[in-house]
């Protein structure tokens, strides 16, 4: 079945989501998705319209209305597919959200050592993503401070940690680029040193730059502490970037216990014009699965 079509012949009532194309084959996004958030999806999340190839896939979210995308993945990426990925974004008008930093460490310390070596790996690792977020026009990218160093006081792991965001801050202010550092839960992500939204407001008010911001990813934060649009409101002036995931499952909005309406609505209205990254999975496979992911952010997207 053509992907551009699919809504057409689908046998689900009510998805009228389909788009119309000029003559030259350039896509005219539908005026019956009036998505007032930059929610940005990820590679696989329609594979099954769309097929493998990352540029098809880039189609069919624009084709959906979606105006921006992420990928944890970029800098692992062929160059010449990080470009061509840039120019199908462009094509499209879509934002490039999120790209990962660095090497990640799960489960031994890194940034929390202070040891130079780790220091001017995670630095070196920093300046390549620089060059990938120029060539594919992004402005945030994903840190993540790594493991807890159990043989040190959380002060001097603090210190330490902000201390090579600093040095990370003085490379990308040249650039104009921000790192935003992602806290992540306990139950997913054990042992990791950053967890708490105000933990990551500390560290940025510390770092003092704007190449130093907050992820605040809901799917983890309902899961780490709860209390989910007063934090947003207490740590507003150091978040630049939102991701989302329902709990229990991390999947879809509307899947979970998460009040996902309530949310948007809330951000929407303190004024955020940035990226909300859907960091996660769908809850059902095949093309009925994807249709269910467009239909949840049509359901709670703000008005």
């Amino acid at each position: 079945m053509n992907r551009r079509n699919f809504v057409k012949n689908s046998t689900i009532a009510g998805i009228a989501i389909g788009n119309t194309f000029d003559t030259l084959g350039q896509t005219t996004r539908s005026s019956e998705i009036p998505f007032n958030l930059k929610f940005a999806p990820h590679i696989g999340m329609f594979k099954y319209h769309a097929g493998d190839d990352p540029l098809a896939q880039l189609d069919f979210m624009a084709e959906q209305g979606f105006t921006a995308f992420e990928d944890n993945e970029m800098r692992n990426r062929p160059i010449d597919l990080q470009q061509k990925m840039a120019d199908r974004m462009a094509k499209h008008s879509m934002e490039m959200g999120v790209l990962v930093a660095h090497k990640i460490y799960w489960k031994e310390p890194n940034l929390t050592s202070g040891e130079q070596h780790f220091r001017d790996e995670f630095l070196n690792d920093i300046k390549g993503s620089v060059e990938v977020a120029k060539r594919v026009n992004a402005k945030w990218m994903t840190v993540v401070p790594g493991h807890v160093d159990l043989s040190k006081d959380v002060g001097y792991q603090t210190a330490n940690v902000v201390e090579t965001l600093k040095q990370a801050s003085a490379i990308l202010e040249r650039h104009g680029i921000t790192m935003v550092l992602e806290p992540l839960n306990f139950r997913d992500h054990a042992g990791q040193f950053l967890q708490k939204i105000a933990q990551a407001y500390q560290i940025c008010k510390a770092v003092d730059s704007p190449s130093c911001k907050i992820l605040f990813d809901i799917y983890h934060q309902q899961i780490q502490e709860g209390n989910i649009i007063p934090n947003i409101d207490l740590a507003w002036d150091e978040i630049a970037y939102f991701q989302v995931g329902d709990n229990p499952g991390r999947k879809e909005p509307t899947t979970g216990e998460i009040n996902y309406s309530n949310i948007f609505k809330h951000i929407k209205e303190k004024g955020f014009d940035g990226i909300i990254g859907m960091e996660h999975g769908n809850s059902q496979q095949g093309k009925e699965g994807e249709i269910k992911v467009i239909e949840a952010y049509k359901k709670v997207n703000p008005i």
